[in-house]
């Protein structure tokens, strides 16, 4: 895939010209968006990234247009699942509504920039060390098995990380607007609103860990991967008011993430065999007789799983609530105080 230096540089400065328009659109006047505006946005970002998928193929080619595909679905959903670490944080600092939208462009841009400069690293690596796919492909299912198990249920509004902002910055306890910082009695203070920035900031950091190596097992482009990374982060904040009711509901995404997130390492593994340059593995020769994961069945894949993950977490909330609409039925029906 033949991209110019030129391509980057428009690329990158419509990416940014979108999250300034962002910002003096809807972010600048603090406001709770409608669902109909959350809806609104959210579409056209979406219908934007796939018309852009549509062009890498017809211009570049299929193969590539299917790279994109399959690394824009994986990190949208990914993205989702930042989602709603981004609402654990603000549920935990207590940010008025009417503030979330900074918040979220804030950390939506603070992932971008984390995330290009993964890209910007993994892109080194994979064009010098072959053997980087053994390290991708074991760091993914190393994050697929943690994603599986883990409960999500930490308190990160007074982690030990943010215990040691908290020891480090002068903190006010009250909100003070979306302002950052303020002055009392002539001393200046860093407000709630900097900390929950602080926060997003290093769940960011924690989630491109994971999200750069899976998409780099999909695609070796690096521009696809700044691209499709772009996309599942733009209309991100419109789509947490649009599914922020859903998000609580959506309880095997982990799951499935770590589904998509092992499969993707195991196909890293076995692209790091066949094109194998380490001494003690086959006298350093590639075993070509390892099979290589098409572009198609990841993309299919991918899609099924996310697919089969939202249904059953969605049949298994309903669920929940008919057998607790029931129960309390009963307890009515029985004389039993439902409380």
């Amino acid at each position: 895939m033949n991209v110019t230096p030129l391509i980057w540089i428009i690329t990158i400065a419509v990416t940014i010209a979108f999250f300034v328009f962002e910002f003096f659109a809807h972010v600048r006047k603090p406001h709770e968006p409608s669902i109909g505006e959350s809806a609104r946005w959210s579409a056209f970002y979406i219908g934007l990234a796939l018309l852009f998928g549509v062009g890498i193929g017809l211009v570049s080619g299929w193969t590539y247009g299917g790279e994109y595909f399959a690394g824009y679905l994986t990190e949208k959903a990914l993205s989702v699942d930042n989602l709603f670490v981004f609402l654990l944080v603000m549920t935990a600092f207590a940010v008025p509504k009417i503030y979330q939208q900074k918040v979220l462009l804030i950390g939506i841009v603070i992932a971008l920039i984390m995330r290009g400069a993964f890209i910007a690293v993994g892109a080194a690596l994979i064009s010098n060390f072959s053997w980087i796919f053994y390290i991708f492909g074991a760091l993914l299912l190393f994050l697929a098995y943690r994603q599986a198990f883990s409960h999500g249920d930490s308190d990160i509004a007074n982690g030990k990380f943010m215990g040691l902002v908290r020891r480090v910055l002068p903190v006010h306890n009250e909100y003070v607007g979306d302002k950052l910082f303020t002055r009392i009695d002539g001393r200046r203070f860093v407000t709630p609103m900097l900390l929950v920035i602080v926060a997003i900031g290093f769940v960011d950091l924690i989630f491109a860990v994971d999200s750069i190596p899976a998409i780099y097992g999909l695609t070796e482009e690096a521009y696809i991967v700044f691209v499709a990374n772009a996309f599942a982060l733009m209309g991100l904040r419109q789509l947490y008011f649009l599914i922020g009711g859903l998000l609580e509901r959506l309880v095997y995404l982990a799951q499935g993430l770590a589904v998509i997130l092992a499969f993707i390492g195991v196909k890293l593994v076995l692209h790091a065999l066949y094109v194998n340059e380490l001494p003690f593995i086959n006298g350093g020769e590639p075993l070509l007789w390892v099979p290589e994961i098409p572009t198609s069945v990841s993309l299919i894949f991918i899609a099924a799983t996310i697919t089969v993950a939202t249904i059953a977490s969605l049949m298994k909330t309903r669920g929940d609530r008919v057998r607790e609409s029931a129960e309390v039925k009963d307890e009515v029906s029985e004389g039993v105080d439902p409380r």
